[in-house]
């Protein structure tokens, strides 16, 4: 009486074989994710958003306070936090098979979609009716990422070191072509040293007040009567989950590595999108940066405007935006000599990036997830995780200028002077109708509050009426 959402109405076996009132089969909780990973639109905060509504409001499987405790944890892991956080979830419930299907169907909805919408793109992307319409969707995208840069800024820069420390990462990587990776580690030394000596520096950890429901959830049941042993520290587990995980990484690319030898577009793209899995830290957009700058400059697996045309594809699909990378890696191995015809490549090579994109997201949360409790109240871990979440903010910016430079002129100049190593526009190439579908969107997303799908619809419809005329 007077619940929001109804109590569930089954008695069915939970994880440990005992009957309990909150057990959750889990044939139900297949049903449940399947839901969630077919919902799963709107980028990280859509997708947290979502699972809080299903999970902890209405179905009260788990508690406010474990939720946002999982989301911390989540959120200090590089990839894609929202779907660690499902794997943590199912994890807790159902053991290492909960986890995995619960992290495999939160990203296979978007998987398939965006394999799809590559092989069309490959070959249809060139007809100008196509060209109009990702026209508008380049400037929708680059206002998207300027304002995550504004949103993700207000979130984590909260001290004057904080502050401090986006800009030097903007200028290390855009003026002086610093790897990302270098960036990251440097943020992360800086913050622990800098916490042990002037931990003021840091914004102090506050006290959360929980407005959850008294009701005892499915995890606090199964918690309370002694029946998560999985969740408990174990060595001998953790050497297990290390072993496992880091074979299944990093099999394919042993095979492929044999088949098609070590040189090839799907060694090298397995080997790369694995360290962007490592450090992709701060979100999708914090390594965007880092990939676009490869993937067009340092390999030419795609082109600059293509980048674009693969995050807005991304942006309107189910599941974590790092699915571009997929695009990505269609692309890259399509038009590559591999042997094989080319959408057999493309299809293999999308398929390696998706492996090694998520394969170390299992491997974070069957490992570190037991120790949450004392990971969550390591201070100097967290102050380094802090000054790495400022540095990103940098990193994000820096992706959208480079974003920009290639939406809105059609020149860049590079500049080589000593250590500096940077783009400049050719201004007098600047788009005209790109400036203005660009401030358009931004208005649109900052002063109206329009929703990321509008703006993409409203910003596709433009493009096409534009290229009209």
């Amino acid at each position: 009486m007077g619940r929001r959402f109804p109590a569930p109405r089954y008695r069915i076996e939970d994880v440990s074989g005992k009957q309990g009132p909150n057990a959750v089969s889990f044939g139900e909780a297949v049903r449940v994710w399947s839901r969630i990973g077919l919902l799963s639109f709107g980028g990280p905060a859509g997708q947290i958003a979502l699972m809080h509504r299903e999970l902890v409001e209405r179905r009260r499987w788990i508690s406010e306070t474990r939720f946002l405790h999982a989301l911390n944890y989540c959120m200090l892991l590089p990839g894609p936090e929202a779907q660690q956080l499902a794997i943590y979830i199912g994890w807790l419930m159902h053991r290492t098979w909960g986890g995995v299907v619960a992290g495999v169907l939160f990203v296979l909805p978007g998987t398939f979609v965006i394999l799809a919408l590559s092989m069309l793109y490959a070959h249809f992307h060139e007809l100008p009716l196509v060209a109009a319409l990702f026209f508008g969707l380049k400037a929708a995208v680059l206002a998207i990422v300027a304002e995550a840069v504004l949103r993700i800024g207000r979130r984590a820069l909260k001290s004057a070191f904080l502050v401090a420390m986006a800009p030097i990462a903007f200028v290390a990587i855009f003026a002086f072509d610093v790897p990302f990776p270098w960036i990251i580690a440097a943020a992360g030394v800086i913050g622990a040293l800098l916490y042990r000596t002037k931990p003021n520096l840091f914004p102090q950890p506050g006290t959360a007040t929980s407005t959850e429901s008294k009701e005892v959830s499915v995890v606090d049941h199964l918690f309370d009567t002694g029946r998560l042993d999985h969740a408990k520290p174990n060595l001998k587990r953790s050497l297990r989950v290390l072993l496992v995980w880091c074979a299944l990484w990093i099999a394919p690319i042993a095979l492929l590595a044999l088949w098609k030898g070590a040189h090839s577009v799907f060694v090298q793209q397995g080997l790369f999108f694995s360290q962007t899995a490592v450090v992709t830290f701060g979100g999708a957009y914090s390594v965007l940066s880092y990939v676009a700058q490869r993937a067009v400059e340092d390999f030419a697996w795609l082109h600059p405007g293509e980048m674009l045309d693969g995050l807005a594809l991304a942006e309107t699909t189910p599941g974590p935006l790092i699915l571009v990378l997929q695009f990505v890696a269609y692309l890259g191995a399509y038009r590559a000599s591999t042997g094989l015809p080319p959408v057999s490549s493309g299809v293999l090579g999308a398929g390696i990036a998706v492996w090694v994109t998520f394969v170390p997201c299992f491997l974070w949360i069957f490992l570190g997830a037991p120790y949450i409790e004392s990971l969550r109240n390591y201070r100097v871990l967290n102050a380094a995780m802090a000054s790495i979440t400022a540095a990103v903010v940098g990193v994000i910016l820096n992706l959208s200028v480079w974003f920009a430079l290639h939406t809105l002129f059609a020149e860049v100049h590079p500049v080589r002077w000593g250590l500096l190593h940077m783009n400049v526009p050719v201004l007098s190439t600047l788009n005209p109708a790109a400036l203005v579908l660009t401030i358009a969107a931004l208005v649109a997303m900052l002063r109206f509050k329009l929703s990321m799908p509008a703006t993409l619809a409203a910003s596709a419809v433009l493009g096409l009426a534009w290229s009209s005329f």
